[in-house]
């Protein structure tokens, strides 16, 4: 039978959970309850808060008589994670339910942070209807909104956690019934896009599956590029097709689309095959026009659509983006090879279009020289053959071994 386990502080959301487990039970699924409180619990559980708090490097007690919910929040939330592992391995999870406000998020957060990807996890939450990149990083996590707060089960909230239930037991009974037996075992490619270089990477995905891959594209929003590092950290990837490294241009200038400090790291920290280019270095990326602060009114703003504004990066800016590829690229312990377009670094990037700029790219490749090998193409990126060549070289990279 499927399970769903439960993660809450039952300390403050006991009535809650106990209404939810019976109605997981009654939809067909078995339940696991991690009491992930520090507090007193009415409600007994499967797995009880002490448990959960040794898991986390420290006791109950001492987390109770500390009374500082901030270290209790992260000490509960590791041993959650640890928690959550132990019944992994046992075959125990086929779904993950929390519910819970910031304090309650935060702990489930972290419990099913490194829980693999296609292992359902479902948060109910008090802060659903923002922000919620804090709690969902770059995982498969779903979030919903609580509408009233997580406070005894009532008209709406009856409702809201009724409809929690029943998904997660949905999703665990598929994830049960998924077939175990070994699937499609091509190797994996990791591959980043944008709108702009999407032509390139058509051309190299369907390059790549000629030649016996499986590709996965990111779109480089920031998460996706946060989720490709995050994947190639968990040693699924073979090869990395870094085409689209934009978003280091919104952590230089300060863009919304920013990966963070760490994009375009884990290939080399872990040794695999790379083939990189620069991508749609030539823009940052601002929400509709009139979020673009006041400090850019002067530059060259293009306005993709009602929700999207781009700001072509300048000579200077394009330089030191060059420095830092190239420093991150020079630091790899497997091989890898730059490749430079010429003829523009994506759609908007060509004679006649809006962010044309020779000079600007030429400051960047500049920067790039000498750092790793590369490979100098007259043409656009998004030229069919660029593509093509740099699946071919990771190709030959990958399996021969190339460096």
């Amino acid at each position: 039978m499927a399970t769903v386990v439960l993660v809450g502080t039952l300390d403050t959301k006991g009535a809650e959970y106990a209404w939810l487990r019976d109605q997981i039970l009654d939809l067909g699924c078995d339940v696991v309850l991690v009491d992930a409180g520090v507090g007193e619990s009415r409600t007994a559980a499967d797995v009880p808060a002490e448990r959960v708090a040794r898991a986390g490097g420290t006791s109950i007690e001492v987390l109770r008589n500390a009374g500082d919910r901030g270290p209790a929040v992260t000490a509960m939330g590791e041993g959650a994670a640890v928690v959550l592992a132990e019944l992994t391995v046992q075959g125990r999870v086929d779904a993950v339910l929390a519910v819970g406000g910031s304090g309650g998020s935060s702990i489930a957060a972290r419990a099913v942070r490194d829980l693999p990807i296609g292992l359902p996890k479902l948060i109910v939450s008090t802060m659903a209807a923002g922000d919620v990149a804090p709690y969902v990083g770059a995982k498969d996590v779903t979030m919903t909104y609580s509408v009233v707060d997580i406070a005894g089960v009532n008209r709406v909230s009856r409702l809201i956690l009724g409809n929690a239930a029943a998904a997660a037991v949905g999703m665990a009974k598929a994830h049960a019934a998924a077939p175990r037996e070994a699937g499609d075992e091509r190797p994996l490619v990791a591959a980043s896009m944008f709108g702009v270089t999407t032509p390139a990477v058509d051309a190299a995905r369907e390059r790549l599956g000629e030649l016996g891959y499986e590709v996965l594209v990111f779109h480089a929003t920031g998460a996706g590029g946060r989720a490709l590092e995050g994947l190639v950290d968990s040693g699924l990837i073979t090869g990395v097709l870094d085409l689209t490294t934009t978003e280091l241009a919104d952590d230089l200038v300060g863009g919304v689309l920013s990966a963070g400090p760490d994009r375009l790291t884990a290939a080399g920290r872990h040794g695999i095959p790379q083939v990189v280019a620069p991508g749609a270095l030539d823009m940052v990326n601002f929400g509709p026009r009139g979020t673009v602060p006041e400090r850019f009114a002067g530059r060259n703003l293009y306005v993709h659509n009602p929700t999207v504004t781009l700001m072509r990066t300048t000579p200077d800016e394009m330089a030191e983006l060059g420095r830092r590829v190239a420093a991150k690229l020079s630091a790899a312990t497997g091989p890898t090879v730059l490749f430079l377009p010429l003829g523009g670094v994506s759609a908007l990037d060509a004679p006649g279009l809006p962010f044309h700029d020779p000079d600007a790219d030429a400051a960047c490749f500049a920067a790039m020289d000498g750092a790793v090998e590369t490979e100098r193409l007259d043409v656009n990126i998004n030229d069919p053959s660029f593509g093509r060549a740099m699946a071919d070289r990771l190709h030959g990279l990958i399996a021969g071994g190339e460096q």
